[in-house]
């Protein structure tokens, strides 16, 4: 069984292929139906054959691990892969795309104030946007406990920051995580990191609390899991309506939460104290 590999960067998307390596070993857009476990990025292996293939035109992947051929000699069946996309921290074009925004404002980049802004921006953004290299099953996965526990296991107040991909500016606030046990628990500070996983990525609040929610129902099956989350948005109060005192609040219920009316009451009754 052959197996290459080339090391890609900025890898971004994920496919499947059949096992037909076309022109000459690789395969151009993933026919298959795309993966995404988690937000991970996936490459899936068939016969040992290593694929390069772009999604929407504007990504690439590749088998990029030793291990991983090590691996693929050994199993000749569909094997899932982890590979984590570049961050933009990385990103030495990031700082170009910078000085030219500085310059469209009518800015100089030369500046003493300036001069080294663009780099400040690429490190900043890469910390802000760290999530989409984060894998929120791994985070979750290494403190699952089995735990003859079933009443419910709230943890509020979690601050998070993120920014909203409508405007690139911030929005913030707090989280409220609860979940009813189903023979299984998790260490409670991998709650506060399942926030920042999603949260550190560009947003909606809406889609932030179901993600927070769906993935932990996903991972943990718990007979339940309820999520709500309260922010105020920048893009709101720096610009456009700019309404100083306005809040946004989001929930998302799932299981036992949503079915009965007293496991609701007693989580919204808990996150308001």
């Amino acid at each position: 069984m052959r197996c290459s590999y080339s090391v890609l960067t900025g890898v971004q998307c994920v496919g499947t292929w059949d096992a037909n390596p076309r022109h000459g070993g690789h395969m151009d857009g993933p026919p298959g139906r795309n993966l995404a476990i988690g937000g991970e990025i996936v490459v899936v292996l068939h016969g040992g054959t290593e694929f390069e293939a772009g999604m929407n035109g504007r990504s690439r992947v590749a088998l990029a691990r030793p291990e991983a051929t090590r691996l693929a000699r050994d199993v000749a069946a569909p094997t899932v892969l982890p590979v984590r996309p570049r961050s933009i921290e990385h990103s030495l074009a990031a700082e170009t795309h910078v000085r030219a925004l500085l310059e469209e404002i009518g800015e100089s980049p030369e500046r003493d104030g300036l001069i080294d802004t663009p780099k400040r921006v690429r490190k900043s953004l890469g910390f802000l946007t760290q999530g989409y290299q984060q894998d929120p099953h791994t985070v979750l996965g290494t403190a699952i406990f089995e735990e003859e526990y079933d009443e419910m296991v709230v943890v509020k107040d979690i601050e998070f920051y993120s920014l909203c991909e409508h405007h690139m500016l911030p929005f913030f606030g707090t989280a409220h995580v609860a979940y009813i046990p189903n023979g299984r628990i998790v260490g409670l500070s991998k709650l506060p990191r399942l926030v920042d996983v999603f949260a550190k990525r560009l947003q909606v609040q809406e889609r932030l609390t179901t993600q927070i929610a769906e993935t932990l129902q996903e991972i943990l099956e718990p007979q339940g899991v309820g999520v709500v989350i309260e922010a105020s948005h920048l893009c709101m109060m720096m610009r456009g309506v700019q309404k100083q005192s306005s809040a946004t609040v989001t929930s998302c219920l799932l299981g036992r939460f949503k079915d009965d009316e007293k496991t609701r009451a007693e989580f919204l009754n808990l996150v308001r104290k």
